[in-house]
């Protein structure tokens, strides 16, 4: 958040600044008139008696201090919600004109992602990656499949609350090229720790390569070992929860997994994309997200190491 890459994430980033600065002042202001007050107190010993004399006893210069600082803390915090309130009118006067359209969903503990394509036909879905094109407005429309989310990029934007029942939406703007960490900010789950993604902007001409490969179908292998590992996704209960396009597969229950060989990470963030761990995910993923609805799988190795290899093969 203390490095914004997009317009968005400036305006917080200035309010930032505007609030650490004087909070930073008023924190420092108290603990000296504090210690002063220490100073100047009187000492006195365990057998003094109390001083209670200034009770009723106006006393001015306390006064004019106490009156002093009532007045100065009402003016910051007046300052405070006037810089609010210009920092949400800038944040709602991004301009959205050619901006790229996505629908979020949250899920316990993942994230669908569609683009939508015009015309239809041009529409794909994707899982717990954004890629987005630099200097292009992105307006992302957020709506929950279970309990309250919260989609939060700190480098690029906001917060916005992802729930059942509503659609909301995040409008942000990337302009720097990079790899930006995004994360579920309101707690839904036993695993929300583990419900990360990324946003990856790319240049211009990169996202339109990218989305051009995402909109294609999913090849037919020919090596034995992914071919072997086609039959086993398609004749176990894979199916049953997750599409790859192409196939016979179009469930909806889990992420789509036309490109997941493509992506980053797997399980939300929570492992990184080698076959490895693509393997160590499919064998058991409550070990690794204690909770997730995918099941252990019961399969020999043989099989599960074809079954990763030709997910993985999917680019």
């Amino acid at each position: 958040m203390l490095a914004p890459a997009g317009v968005q994430a400036a305006h917080i980033g200035r309010l930032w600044d505007v609030f650490l600065v004087t909070c930073s002042i008023v924190f420092a202001a108290i603990l000296i008139a504090l210690g002063v007050a220490l100073w100047r107190s009187p000492r006195a010993g365990e057998g003094t008696p109390p001083d209670v004399s200034s009770v009723d006893r106006h006393e001015p210069g306390p006064y004019r201090s106490v009156v002093v600082a009532t007045l100065l803390s009402v003016v910051g915090l007046l300052a405070l919600l006037v810089a609010s309130v210009w920092t949400d009118r800038a944040l709602a006067h991004l301009p959205i004109d050619d901006a790229v359209h996505i629908e979020v969903t949250g899920h316990q503990w993942w994230w669908s992602v569609t683009y939508a394509g015009k015309p239809e036909s041009e529409t794909f879905t994707t899982a717990n990656e954004l890629h987005v094109p630099v200097g292009r407005p992105v307006v992302v429309k957020l709506t929950s499949n279970d309990v309250i989310h919260t989609l939060w990029v700190p480098n690029l934007s906001g917060k916005k609350d992802l729930i059942p029942g509503r659609e909301t939406v995040l409008q942000f703007r990337a302009d720097t090229p990079g790899v930006y960490r995004g994360q579920c900010a309101e707690f839904c789950g036993f695993q929300h720790a583990f419900m990360a993604f990324e946003v990856v902007a790319d240049p211009p001409e990169q996202f339109a390569a990218w989305a051009a490969r995402q909109r294609q179908e999913a090849g037919t292998p020919t090596d034995p070992l992914l071919v072997r590992g086609q039959q086993v996704f398609l004749g176990t209960t894979c199916i049953m929860c997750h599409a790859i396009q192409g196939t016979n597969a179009h469930a909806r229950s889990g992420p789509d997994l036309t490109h997941v060989g493509g992506r980053r990470t797997l399980a939300s963030g929570t492992l990184a994309n080698t076959p490895e761990d693509l393997f160590r995910w499919i064998k058991d993923p409550q070990k690794i997200k204690p909770g997730a609805n995918m099941p252990a799988s019961t399969l020999p190795d043989a099989d599960l190491r074809a079954l990763a290899a030709y997910l993985e093969s999917l680019k």
